[in-house]
């Protein structure tokens, strides 16, 4: 049985978009080197990646074009199942492949692909799916890449529903550009 595991970027405030949805908050980033490390060992242990619509989008534009000697997680990317929740799209096309779309009957699905994978199971991003997941009791960790910058005002990286929640960290890792990357196991 695999884990779910969120891996959220977020501002020290707490924000995982602008307002608007955006995401230039992100382009300060410089030396993405330590967070993609960090994103190839947490791909070690993932047997599938699960995103909502939104996040599919910008990743299917991307990621299957992606040169993995530029990129080091393009190659598990792109090799691991995508399975992609939406109520609107019919098929999901990943590079010469498809995504899996899940489209009804969605908490019991995800429990299932969490009772049928041998790894983990990833989800990037995806605040609404995320929204959900929480509200469903489907998490198993948080994982956040703090970013150091602050925006006022945003979408939350969690939802309200998370309140209730225990979270225990598990680790820490410092990122350049002094980003922070912290684990909790969610109880």
């Amino acid at each position: 049985m695999g884990r779910l595991i969120i891996q959220q970027f977020t501002t020290m405030d707490g924000y995982a978009a602008e307002p608007d949805g955006g995401l230039r908050f992100m382009d300060q980033i410089r030396g993405w080197t330590s967070i993609m490390d960090a994103n190839a060992r947490l791909l070690e242990g993932c047997s599938a990646i699960l995103l909502g619509r939104v996040t599919y989008s910008m990743f299917a534009a991307y990621w299957p074009g992606a040169d993995p000697r530029q990129e080091p997680i393009a190659e598990p990317i792109n090799r691991l199942p995508k399975h992609v929740v939406s109520r609107t799209l019919q098929r999901a096309p990943w590079g010469d492949g498809e995504a899996q779309v899940i489209g009804d009957n969605i908490p019991a699905r995800i429990h299932e692909l969490k009772d049928t994978e041998s790894g983990d199971v990833i989800v990037w991003g995806s605040l609404t799916l995320t929204r959900l997941l929480f509200r469903k009791e489907l998490v198993d960790e948080l994982y956040l890449h703090m970013l150091p910058t602050v925006l006022g005002e945003g979408l939350p990286a969690y939802p309200p529903s998370a309140a209730g929640e225990k979270f225990v960290p598990h680790s820490a890792e410092v990122l350049e550009p002094g980003g922070v990357a912290v684990r909790y196991t969610v109880r």
